[in-house]
């Protein structure tokens, strides 16, 4: 077994398209490398700061990624790449193994699909889009139902006919 501690920078945008860790974001890896007899088990657990677009109001925000990958990764004449697909298991190379793919794929099992900047966001008012946290208590407009709009209308005009 070795442990393997380091920090890294991320070469490229790792998450989904609403929530991910940004190009050049610390990385910090603290991991075990184990040597089992189909190939290298890494385990673990990788750190870092995510930032995203709340779904609700818009907003920038940013939270900590936390990943417990456990991966194994199979040397090159192992019976695991022998009776496995091409892509579905990870392979040693030239002794050596690329951690990217593995945490690209754990983070995006890990990251929400809709992500909020908090769990209690009001969002957008969706009549006139300001924020629903900044606004006044009791944000209303008042509207009138489309189907009665008109009737709204001929007894406001009756009413300022009769006052004359």
């Amino acid at each position: 077994m070795l442990p393997y501690r380091a920090t890294v920078s991320a070469p490229s945008r790792i998450g989904l398209e609403m929530i991910a860790i940004e190009p050049g974001t610390p990385i910090d890896l603290d991991l075990r490398l184990e040597a089992v007899s189909e190939g290298v088990l890494v385990s673990g657990t990788v750190r870092s700061t995510v930032t995203g677009e709340c779904i609700r109001c818009l907003d920038t925000f940013t939270d900590e990624l936390v990943i417990e990958p456990q991966e194994l990764f199979a040397y090159p004449d192992s019976l695991t790449v022998e009776t496995s697909e091409e892509d579905e298991v990870r392979r040693v190379e030239r002794d050596r193994i690329d951690l990217e793919p593995m945490l690209i794929d754990a983070a995006a099992a890990v990251l929400p699909f809709q992500p909020v900047c908090s769990p209690d966001c009001l969002g957008l008012c969706s009549v006139c889009g300001i924020r629903l946290a900044i606004a006044e208590p009791g944000h209303s407009h008042e509207t009138i139902d489309p189907r009665w709009a008109a009737l709204a209308e001929k007894a406001t005009s009756e009413g300022t006919d009769s006052e004359r």
